[in-house]
């Protein structure tokens, strides 16, 4: 049984045991390769959300009518990405045991192969469906194999070949698109061929986790991240694409890459609580997996 969070992504306030959702945060950024600040993400958007309504007019929904339980942030140690990784599966193996729905908050987008293992290991047959603008695809960074820009490659080497699929990717080196053309599913610039893939993934009721890096969304929507990348998607694209995937039998998720700090007008921390509020009512409206 975990213990409530002092402070709760608004709307975010059912007990443990009657939730349906679980969120917790991993606010973690010790290998970020240009601007840190994401470890600050999790609590702005909650500390944040008290400026948004529950109500969602894309969807028709409120998330009063939703039963989600945020545990708050993980304590993880700075010092090691290992040992950050393994508490942040452990939180997830927990929560999957219990029944609940993960909802991992970053942090930057290393954190979601601790989740990625609790979840590969609950549904070895495993689909993840990646929202991004950098491929992360390299094998190591300066060295390091754990990594925010290794971190797909990473989720590779538990999945294997054609279970990684990926939207929006508009930045990476050669070695990584040459990678992806053979062995994941990779989608340039926009997402383009998503509702094809979701109606095969609901056709097929493999388990599907949706990891989504904000660096997806255009610097002009949200300036708020370490590595912005021009040329990218809008707000309200990527509300729909999280429509779409929700449609297919998803059974984890996370949203990373916030660093509050370096958008002073604190536009992109608001986005980014629309972007979670809009994620957790289609999870919570999604088809039972």
């Amino acid at each position: 049984m975990l213990p409530r969070n002092v402070e709760n992504f608004i709307g975010c306030d059912s007990g443990y045991r009657a939730a349906q959702v679980v969120l917790y945060g991993a606010p973690f950024d010790s290998t970020t390769s240009y601007r840190p600040g994401a470890r600050f993400g999790p609590a702005a958007i909650r500390h944040e959300s008290y400026g948004l309504e529950t109500y969602s007019p894309y969807q028709d929904a409120d998330l009063t009518d939703c039963a989600v339980f945020d545990s708050g942030d993980l304590e993880l140690c700075f010092g090691s990405s290992e040992s950050a990784l393994v508490d942040i599966e452990s939180r997830a193996a927990e929560i999957l045991r219990d029944g609940k729905f993960p909802l991992l908050l970053g942090g930057e987008h290393l954190v979601t192969l601790g989740a990625v293992r609790a979840v590969a290991a609950r549904w070895p047959e495993l689909h993840i469906v990646h929202f991004d603008a950098h491929a992360d695809l390299r094998d190591d960074y300066l060295g390091a194999k754990l990594s925010h820009a290794c971190v797909l490659r990473r989720c590779h080497d538990l999945l294997g070949d054609g279970r990684i699929h990926q939207f929006c990717i508009r930045s990476g080196d050669r070695a990584e698109f040459a990678f992806a053309a053979a062995h994941t599913d990779l989608h340039r610039f926009d997402f383009s061929g998503l509702p094809a893939l979701t109606q095969w993934l609901r056709e097929t009721q493999v388990p599907v986790y949706l990891t989504v890096d904000l660096d997806c969304l255009d610097p002009a929507v949200f300036p708020g991240t370490g590595t912005p990348e021009a040329g990218g998607v809008s707000f309200p694209q990527l509300l729909e694409a999280i429509r779409t995937v929700a449609q297919a039998r998803l059974v984890g998720a996370d949203l990373n890459e916030l660093a509050p700090m370096l958008d002073a007008s604190g536009a992109s921390t608001a986005t980014a609580c629309k972007v979670l509020r809009e994620l957790l009512l289609a999870i919570c409206h999604r088809r039972p997996a």
